[in-house]
């Protein structure tokens, strides 16, 4: 357990000691449970800022629970922009959000940009290279190939650049890779080395990255799946059931995939809550080495 009995306490603190410039945007990312929501509240507050989602599950309207995406409450009366705003049947992509968010900056110069999807903020900082969409036939033919012969089938065809540089471990990066190859003729490294320039460059930013202690991290996901139990996850989750698709993006919510595999009789509640809890542990994992590897540079706090 970490020594600090009140880490986010110290979090706050430390901002509020060296405050970031005022009319500069704040990018704050974390992973899940780490306290960043109530942390760009509290500088929000502070400075006269509005808060933009930089979670990829939050801006889902059917996950209020799941996503811990934060209640009205929980806003304290500040503006926030790109939170359940999108329905499981609309498309949704970085691309979406990257234009969103540039909209946004057009009005709001110097929001608190705060998630744990670090792809957003590369690409906000690093730019988006606009691909053409994918389709429907190929997605199709992507999705069976990987049913029956797994990622690493999908990703032998991937050209030597791109096997180097994506996730080979995570199945539907491996797949978006070959969706592209096999509808354009290009490698997604190919494409992506001709990036245009970002919407926001980090160094007109002042960026913040949480890097909780495990423990203490792994203690709080735990007690917050519990809370989500107490405050209804599960009703959620059966609103979701008729429309369940494994595989559509809106999917992806942490817990949910558990939770529904209770709702259809395959496992127990206990057990969903305990797989669902191991979900989110292993979640984290993946997030904190994300910030580790690609925001070393940021300030970090915690």
């Amino acid at each position: 357990m970490s020594k600090n009995p009140d880490p986010l306490g110290t979090a706050l603190a430390q901002l509020r000691a060296n405050p970031p410039a005022p009319d500069r945007p704040v990018l704050l990312a974390g992973p899940t449970a780490s306290g960043k929501s109530a942390l760009a509240l509290a500088l929000a507050q502070d400075q006269g800022r509005v808060i933009v989602n930089a979670d990829a599950l939050q801006v889902y309207d059917m996950w209020q629970i799941l996503s811990a995406r934060p209640s009205v409450a929980e806003m304290g009366g500040v503006a926030h922009y790109l939170y359940g705003c999108v329905g499981r049947d609309q498309p949704w992509s970085v691309g979406h959000w990257l234009r969103a968010v540039a909209a946004l900056l057009a009005t709001h110069e110097n929001p608190v940009i705060v998630g744990g999807t670090g792809l957003y903020f590369r690409a906000l900082t690093e730019g988006l290279v606009e691909i053409p969409p994918i389709p429907p036939e190929i997605r199709t033919e992507a999705d069976q190939r990987l049913r029956q012969s797994g990622a690493e089938a999908l990703a032998s065809d991937l050209d030597s650049a791109t096997r180097a540089q994506i996730d080979l471990a995570n199945p539907a990066r491996v797949q978006r890779a070959w969706e592209v190859l096999r509808a354009t003729g290009k490698g997604l490294a190919d494409w992506q080395a001709h990036t245009p320039p970002p919407v926001l460059p980090l160094s007109r930013t002042t960026p913040f990255v949480l890097r909780p202690q495990v423990d203490w991290l792994n203690s709080r996901i735990d007690s917050r799946f519990a809370s989500m139990m107490a405050q209804g996850a599960l009703a959620e989750a059966s609103a979701a059931l008729p429309h369940w698709q494994p595989r559509a993006p809106w999917a992806r919510a942490i817990g949910a995939a558990e939770l529904i595999a209770h709702l259809q009789g395959h496992i127990s509640l206990s057990q969903a809550v305990a797989d669902a809890t191991l979900a989110t542990r292993q979640y984290a994992k993946r997030q904190r080495t994300w910030l580790r590897n690609r925001m070393g540079t940021w300030q970090a706090l915690l």
